[in-house]
């Protein structure tokens, strides 16, 4: 039978390269002075990056940077909607959100997984009550996020960063909506999780073990979105809300100054 000797012929049998890696046990949340791996107490929360103007291409862009976090938001629109079937004399957002292939331990997939489509829901409920809909009749927002690097609390980066970006875009809003997230431990609240201290329904399953992230647009003190996980008793659900509220109110001058910024640097260009 010929062969094709212009072809490398593989292995008839593969072995996955992860299951050669150690397995790694789950680290405990506190240090012997009761403190965080990083550091950080549990009501502190990692310093934070904000830029604006960084896709050139794109209507509206902002990066954000929490430590080991990187997220990026490009904004394109409002252009007009293309289906019949979704023609509405409101406007609509659309939101994308992906993990790059080299952003996690292990390698994600090109094409979203049900994690990301799930992301992408979340973060469009949460922008949607800010934004002036009926602004841009018969036409449509969207929202393209890609998280560079996953050290935990990608949603609430998320959110931050795409508010960011939409104000950048000139899209008219009600306000800024920022993002934090907590995971409840027992009795502990610890704020701005990383990425080993985030909750894993296959690591706990004890109640009140769980994450919050709560988007917040602080001028008007409303909450636009809430999505937890984990079995939560009340009292400490709204214990968590609360604390991550404090956190968004205090990302609002951050996020203001990086726009302030942005505007000035744009005045000095065309004058």
């Amino acid at each position: 039978m010929p062969t094709d000797t212009r072809r490398i012929t593989g292995p008839e049998s593969s072995v996955s390269p992860y299951s050669f890696c150690k397995i790694q046990e789950p680290q405990p949340l506190f240090n012997s002075q009761d403190l965080r791996k990083d550091g950080r107490k549990c009501d502190q929360v990692r310093p934070i990056f904000l830029k604006t103007g960084v896709v050139s291409k794109a209507q509206g862009s902002a990066y954000l940077e929490q430590d080991g976090t990187k997220v990026i938001c490009a904004v394109y629109g409002p252009r007009a909607v293309i289906k019949k079937e979704e023609f509405s004399m409101k406007g609509q957002l659309r939101c994308d959100f992906k993990y790059t292939t080299f952003s996690c331990k292990y390698r994600r997939q090109y094409q979203q997984d049900n994690e990301e489509k799930d992301y992408s829901v979340q973060l469009l409920e949460a922008l949607e009550p800010a934004v002036l809909l009926h602004k841009f009749p018969k036409a449509q927002v969207n929202i393209y996020v890609t998280v560079l690097q996953n050290d935990g609390s990608a949603l609430a980066a998320s959110i931050t960063c795409s508010s960011v970006a939409l104000c950048d875009a000139g899209i008219e809003m009600y306000d800024l909506v920022t993002g934090c997230s907590t995971r409840l431990a027992g009795d502990r609240l610890l704020l701005d999780p990383c990425k080993h201290e985030e909750y894993s329904s296959k690591e706990h399953s004890e109640v009140n073990n769980g994450s919050v992230t709560v988007g917040l647009m602080p001028s008007l003190n409303q909450i636009s979105a809430v999505t937890s996980s984990g079995e939560i008793q009340f009292e400490h659900l709204k214990k968590a809300i609360n604390k991550c509220s404090e956190i968004c109110v205090q990302l609002y001058p951050v996020c203001q100054q990086s726009l302030s910024k942005s505007v000035k640097e744009n005045i000095k260009e065309n004058t």
